[in-house]
């Protein structure tokens, strides 16, 4: 299941944000970060339609995807768990947490859970160092975050509410 605030991959999609920004000086990287934005991931589809649209090889781009750690070639699951790895939240306990979501989740970064719920990503920085270990889901940023804290936000994330009628 793509998280509801993405939008499915069209090749029409991929072509309008080309449009939109193929006249910016290294258009490159902004339309991959738009593509993202839109559908979650840039889709291994997307590549020879944004190669041959700036005149790139497919090489090239590809290159630039599989460079970035932020950009996803697969869609993510319905959440995306970021555990900031910057040396301030290191210095906090952020690598025994690291290990610890690992286990838990049983899954490694840039990858995603087999219910598709969580994608565990490693980020480099939240701006949120004197209370790490820090992480980020969605748009809310968490800090002071141990093992029993990730576990309390782990459930939030997998907890569906049933209606009963």
């Amino acid at each position: 299941m793509l998280n509801s605030t993405f939008q499915p991959w069209t090749p029409q999609l991929v072509r309008d944000e080309i449009d939109a920004l193929k006249h910016k000086p290294g258009a490159l990287l902004p339309i991959l970060h738009a593509i993202q934005d839109r559908c979650g991931y840039v889709p291994r589809e997307a590549v020879p339609i944004i190669a041959e649209s700036l005149q790139l090889t497919r090489a090239e781009v590809h290159g630039v995807i599989s460079f970035y750690h932020h950009f996803r070639s697969v869609p993510p699951g319905r959440h995306v768990l970021q555990i900031c790895r910057a040396e301030a939240c290191q210095a906090r306990g952020a690598r025994m947490l690291e290990s610890y979501a690992r286990e838990t989740l049983g899954i490694d970064y840039h990858q995603t859970t087999a219910d598709r719920e969580i994608t565990l990503e490693p980020v480099y920085c939240l701006g949120n160092c004197a209370c790490g270990p820090s992480v980020r889901i969605g748009d809310r940023i968490h800090g002071r975050v141990t093992p029993e804290k990730l576990d309390l936000l782990v459930d939030e994330m997998t907890t569906q509410v049933l209606e009963v009628s």
